[in-house]
């Protein structure tokens, strides 16, 4: 067995068109200072007539390639964590290997929401780690905007999401090297399953997947208990961030850098100052993309990456929450 896995480069991708606060304005009654107030969100971004998501995850792969000085044919398996596939099937990871130009290489999609990409990092690292596969790409890709309702009634949902991708390149380490993924944590609670959904269509609903009543009454939009989602995360983040680094025979001020999930700010100042975290060492880019899902953590990732952020040696924690409820954390050292 491998002794470690790492990520060897990281790459992200948004949609050119930039939809802010005042922009929504226009579609519901809401206004710039309730969404920063209760999100912290100042705009996000949607994807223009004919854009898809494997665009957006192929752009942000051959990104994360780049970095590490690969091509698409030194990856032997693709992962991608989404909750918006492209199309019922097949899964939006087999339109990104056409994309990417591959033939036979193996693919699949992982749904497991905002935890999502660790998920499938996690999976990347047992993969590589096993000896099974040299290198693997995993990515984290999301398309909202067609998929929310844009009215008063949505707003409290619609507000907070925004498209884009995330990937990072996840390579087997050699022997004796510092830097690898030290430890991936993950849990999940389905008897919160219906406080943070999509019900429709639905496979599960006979003798159709959706019928008229159920667009009528607009669950074929996603639904929220706000308070329910804040209360679990802000006890479930610090908890299996805290267990990963144990795991790791780390502390809290081992770490370099924090990235949560961004699916709100005042959740994650809310852990950070709960923990005793300086705001200096949390990433943070919800203000400009919104919650991305499944690619809010690999899109700050990658964004640390670019900025030169992620020198040898730097200490990474990544912790997300999310529909399921699932929650994670990945250590990583550069």
């Amino acid at each position: 067995m491998t002794t470690r896995a790492r990520i060897a480069g990281a790459g992200f991708f948004v949609p050119e068109r930039v939809v802010s606060n005042h922009d929504l304005e226009q579609l519901m009654d809401t206004n710039d200072e309730w969404i920063r107030q209760r999100s912290g969100i100042e705009e996000r971004r949607y994807i223009t007539p004919g854009e898809t998501p494997a665009d957006l995850a192929q752009r942000a792969s051959q990104r994360a390639l780049a970095a590490a000085g690969l091509e698409p044919r030194d990856v032997d398996l693709i992962v991608l964590a989404t909750l918006s596939s492209q199309h019922e099937f097949p899964g939006t990871s087999f339109f990104l290997q056409r994309q990417l130009g591959l033939d036979d290489t193996p693919c699949m999609d992982l749904r497991a929401q905002c935890t999502g990409f660790l998920y499938a990092l996690t999976t990347a690292n047992a993969m590589v780690r096993s000896g099974q596969f040299q290198r693997v790409l995993a990515v984290g890709c999301e398309v909202h905007s067609t998929g929310i309702d844009l009215t008063t009634e949505g707003r409290d949902v619609a507000v907070l999401f925004g498209d884009g991708a995330g990937a990072v390149v996840v390579e087997a380490a050699d022997a004796g090297e510092a830097a690898g993924i030290l430890e991936c944590r993950l849990h999940a609670q389905g008897a919160n399953a219906e406080k943070l959904w999509l019900e429709f269509p639905s496979s599960g609903h006979t003798p159709v997947r959706i019928d008229h009543e159920a667009i009528d009454q607009k669950r074929h939009f996603p639904r929220m208990e706000g308070r329910q989602v804040f209360k679990h995360a802000v006890t479930r983040l610090p908890e299996v961030l805290l267990e990963a680094l144990s795991a790791a025979s780390l502390k809290l001020e081992d770490v370099d850098l924090f990235l949560f999930h961004q699916a709100n700010l005042r959740i994650n100042e809310y852990v950070a100052n709960q923990l005793g975290i300086p705001p200096e060492k949390c990433l943070s880019n919800i203000q400009r993309y919104g919650n991305c899902s499944a690619a809010s953590i690999p899109i700050l990732l990658a964004e640390a990456w670019e900025a030169g952020r992620l020198t040898p040696g730097t200490t990474v924690a990544m912790t997300a929450f999310g529909s399921g409820f699932s929650w994670g954390s990945a250590i990583a050292r550069f």
